[in-house]
């Protein structure tokens, strides 16, 4: 069986590093989308497991348009989303908004083990994995 598929959009290099290795280690794939003006198109290529998605990338609609764009095309619709983002205040004015659109929310600065079990709640790996060793 393949591992989970998690793709993450944001534009900051070091927080994509860093999900990457967390989800790695956890069992999960990862795609890193690093461009909000591609990233609608990437996932739609790639078709991953969820999507965790930065709301304030290049310009402070990004998250949203590429959000929006993905609810819409019936190829994308279905794929989970966890929108991340530190703008605490956006997120709660937009909190009935995103759970119209099945979105969960993980907020920044969060807890390793806050990620892993928000990802999980989406999509889990067969196996546990601890520490990046397979268990067994």
């Amino acid at each position: 069986m393949s591992k989970p598929v998690v793709a993450v959009v944001n534009d900051d290099t070091q927080f994509l590093r860093m999900m990457e290795m967390i989800l790695a280690s956890v069992g999960y794939e990862t795609l890193i989308f690093f461009e909000g003006s591609t990233a609608f198109t990437d996932i739609r290529t790639n078709l991953p497991d969820l999507v965790v998605l930065d709301i304030r990338m290049e310009n402070p609609e990004s998250g949203w348009i590429i959000l929006d764009l993905m609810r819409l095309d019936e190829t994308t619709a279905s794929i989970p989303v966890v929108v991340c983002s530190a703008d605490h205040d956006q997120l709660l004015s937009k909190q009935e908004y995103l759970r119209s659109k099945r979105v969960g929310i993980l907020r920044k600065p969060f807890d390793i083990d806050d990620l892993i079990s928000k990802v999980g709640e989406f999509v889990s790996v067969e196996e546990p994995v601890e520490a990046g060793i397979p268990a067994g």
